[in-house]
This record gives C-alpha cells, structure tokens and sequence, in this order.
C-alpha cells in the first residue's frame, strides 16, 4: 500500500516535470500538431510512456511491486506501440503500419492458454480498434488524458478484485502519470499526447481488461469492456457514420469528433471535456460492478443505450469545413486552390 501511494505521487511529478521538459526539444524538432488553429507539440505521451515503464520497472527491480507473470511482457508490449507511433509523430506513418504494428504486439501479449484461439484473435482485434478508438480522443485539450485516468482506475479496480496486485499497481502508476501530464494538458493546453501516448494509453488499458477478464465467459467480458471503453466506441462510431453518411475520406481529419459537435453546441472546451469525463466516469463505473458480480451484464445495456441515442444525437449537428490556419513546421504544405484568374479583369473603385 505504501508503496502503490509513493510510486503514484513519484509518477505524478515526474511526468508533469518531463512533459514540462520535453516542450521544448519539441517545438525545436517541428513535432507539431494543429489544435483551433495553433501549433502544439506533442511529445507529452513520450512523458507518461517513459514515467509509466520506470516507475513499474523501479517495482520489479527492487522485487517490492513485482508485476507478475504476463504483465511485464504486457508493459514491453505497449512500450513498442508507443515506440511505433513515436514514430509517426516524427514521420507520418500510413494507418496501416499503425495498425499492423499494434496487431503483432497483441498477438504477443494475449494470454491464449485462457481465451483460446478464436477467443484471442477476438481480443487481438479489440485491442487493436481500443488502440485507434483512444488514438481518435486525442482531438481536444484533456479528452484523452480524462478519459485515460478515469478508464485506468476502473481497469485497475478489476484487476485489485482478481488479485492481479502487479497489474493493479501498474494501472495505477500510469493513471498517476495521466494526471500529471494533464496539467499542461488541459485547456489551453501546452503540450499535447500525440500518437505515442495515445497508442499506448489505448493498448495498455485493452490488454489489462484482457488479461483480466481471460477465462470468463465471452458475453460478460464483452459487457465489461465495452462500460470500459464506451466514450471511446461512442466517438468512434460517430465519426465514422458522418463520414461514410458525408462521403468524406474515413482517415482524413474533421472537426466531426464528440467534443468538437458539443462545442457547437454551445459548451466550452472544458465543459465538453468534463462532461465526456462525467460519461466516461459513468460507464465505467457500470464496466466496474458488472466484473466484480455486483450488478447483473443487463447494466451494460443501459451503457450501450446511452451511447447509441449521444452517437444518434450529436450526428444531427451540422459540421462545419475545417478551417485553413496556417502551415504547422514538420507537416506537408495543403494544397489551396489555384487563385489565378486568366483572361481580363476589370477593377472598379480602386
């Protein structure tokens, strides 16, 4: 117990510290993003990366928090899917690198003895679409990063109630990390989370409820994992419908995700994100009770309910064309439409 409080409050610090840090060699580098039309580095997912797999190896070296059997390889697992959209970040990796990359690390990482063939290729697909789906929240200050720490409590309350200490300790060393990198996160934030920590928030948190839902039966692991994830799913399905319903490219980017059609309606940046954290606390929540047998796999009905009528509302809220700032460093110029007139012209008054 000591040790879970001294090890969270060191991964706050350090994280919030080297994503502080790292600031700097990020805006120097051009490892940029465009959010409301400001440059913003995105090198504050390596911090929580880095925080997370010391803190946890610190534990495993000195023997006082071993992680235990699988989780380790887990860690390593979503290190190298970190390191994979790291890589992007720099470089702008195509989807399907990313999305063959986070494929092999969950074939590695699924414990198969438990799930069985059929069932671990199933769980290899839901950590790949888990991985994308919190990849896709990284479009507004702090919504990923409230969403990750509020996920990450409930995922290590699942593993403290299979006895999975390691895993639950893990959880909560990496929450910890979260909320340290969100206070430069938030609204107007300074630093963003990028494909690096996005990717490995996505795959750590869907291969910890895989490790510990392995041996249930399939339905109410389903239900636990999809309270788990809902806002996620929720944002996922709607940016998907607009888009075939629009005819818009699926990988090319829109201001058509969950809190950008809050804010038109009206919200602000912090209240949609407080209100989609509120949503995710919910669920997850429900994903809670129904792992530790407190409410029957129906709650997670009311779950799906919910996020099926919020996809279906916000659909209807117009989007409007995204908006053309200026140039990011590090990005391909845009290309604008060709402004030169052929012919005569005629100007009058001036």
């Amino acid at each position: 117990m000591l040790y879970g409080i001294a090890a969270a409050t060191a991964a706050l610090l350090l994280a919030a510290v080297l994503a502080a840090l790292l600031r700097v060699p990020a805006l120097r580098l051009g490892v940029l993003d465009r959010r409301r039309q400001r440059p913003l580095p995105v090198l504050g997912g390596l911090a929580v990366v880095v925080v997370t797999c010391l803190v946890a190896w610190v534990g495993e070296w000195t023997r006082i928090a071993p992680l235990g059997e699988g989780v380790g390889k887990l860690l390593a697992a979503a290190a190298a899917v970190a390191l994979l959209g790291l890589v992007a970040d720099v470089w702008r990796l195509r989807a399907r690198v990313l999305v063959a990359g986070t494929a092999v690390a969950a074939a590695c990482v699924v414990p198969y003895d438990e799930t069985g063939v059929p069932g671990g290729a199933l769980a290899v697909g839901c950590i790949v679409l888990a991985s994308l789906a919190f990849k896709g929240l990284d479009h507004a200050d702090g919504l990923a990063g409230t969403v990750g720490v509020v996920t990450a409590f409930g995922a290590g309350a699942c593993a403290a109630a299979e006895v999975m200490d390691g895993l639950a300790v893990l959880l909560s060393v990496f929450a910890a990390a979260l909320t340290g990198f969100l206070m430069h996160n938030w609204h107007p934030a300074r630093v963003g989370m990028g494909a690096c920590g996005s990717l490995f928030t996505g795959f750590l948190l869907a291969s910890s409820v895989v490790f510990t839902r392995a041996g249930y039966p399939l339905g109410p692991s389903a239900a636990v994992a999809f309270c788990l994830g809902a806002v996620a799913a929720a944002d996922a399905v709607l940016v998907v419908l607009a888009r075939l319903l629009a005819r818009h490219p699926l990988l090319r980017r829109r201001p058509d995700h969950l809190a950008h059609r809050l804010r038109r309606l009206g919200l602000t940046p912090p209240g949609s994100v407080v209100l989609l954290g509120a949503g995710s606390f919910s669920a997850v929540l429900v994903g809670v009770l129904v792992h530790a047998g407190w409410t029957g796999d129906g709650a997670a009905l009311w779950v799906a309910g919910a996020a099926l009528l919020a996809v279906l509302v916000l659909l209807r809220v117009p989007v409007p064309p995204p908006r053309r700032g200026p140039r990011v460093p590090g990005q391909p110029p845009r290309r604008e439409a060709s402004t030169q007139v052929t012919g005569h012209l005629r100007v009058r008054n001036g």
